[in-house]
């Protein structure tokens, strides 16, 4: 690994790494709570390209020796793996089916989520949360969601989603209890998607 690469792993942390990490959990939860809702961080990581502020807050904040984290083959291939396994201690997962959190960066294609860990019915939790990097998370195609923690129904309009999307979507959503949970990103701000959402139009 070049040395510029290797040094970045040192980098790019938060400043006050308790006062951080709660107020960007904080953040997650409220967002996951409350489906549609985008959440900017106030304090992002500055983790090496192409892993977002936002997506180095999450992992900054989630990740621990405890979760295998999945990458992208874009992502594998840069700084980032090094980044994660010294700032957090969270090893890489080359198989999807064996891991935790799984990240991808803009641009980069979304696998069916059923090719995730979907858990199961007596652990759900023990199922991929997926943090995709968008190109923004407004501006995009609008679509009508409903479910718990929204009042009746609301209006998401990521930039960057796949065709497929809404087809991922439902499919996830079948398999309830199991399934996935999706965190959007895009610069230093999130939305997240659990798999209780359901996609109306």
């Amino acid at each position: 690994m070049p040395q510029k690469a290797a040094n970045a792993a040192y980098y790019g942390a938060f400043q006050d790494p308790v006062m951080n990490a709660q107020a960007a959990f904080r953040g997650i939860m409220d967002a996951m709570a409350r489906p549609g809702r985008i959440h900017v961080f106030a304090d992002p990581a500055r983790p090496p390209a192409p892993l977002s502020p936002a997506q180095g807050t999450i992992a900054l904040t989630l990740f621990d020796q405890d979760t295998p984290v999945h990458l992208t083959q874009g992502l594998a291939a840069t700084a980032v793996a090094s980044w994660l396994s010294f700032q957090t201690g969270a090893p890489i997962a080359a198989d999807r089916l064996q891991a935790r959190f799984a990240l991808g960066e803009k641009a980069a294609a979304l696998p069916p989520l059923s090719g995730f860990a979907q858990g199961t019915q007596d652990y759900p939790d023990r199922s991929t949360t997926v943090i995709i990097e968008l190109e923004a998370l407004s501006g995009g195609t609008a679509r009508r969601v409903a479910g718990p923690g929204i009042d009746g129904e609301t209006t998401i309009a990521p930039l960057g989603l796949p065709d497929a999307f809404d087809a991922f979507w439902a499919e996830n959503g079948a398999q309830f209890p199991r399934g996935v949970d999706l965190i959007l990103t895009a610069g230093d701000a999130c939305l997240c998607l659990p798999r209780t959402l359901r996609i109306l139009r």
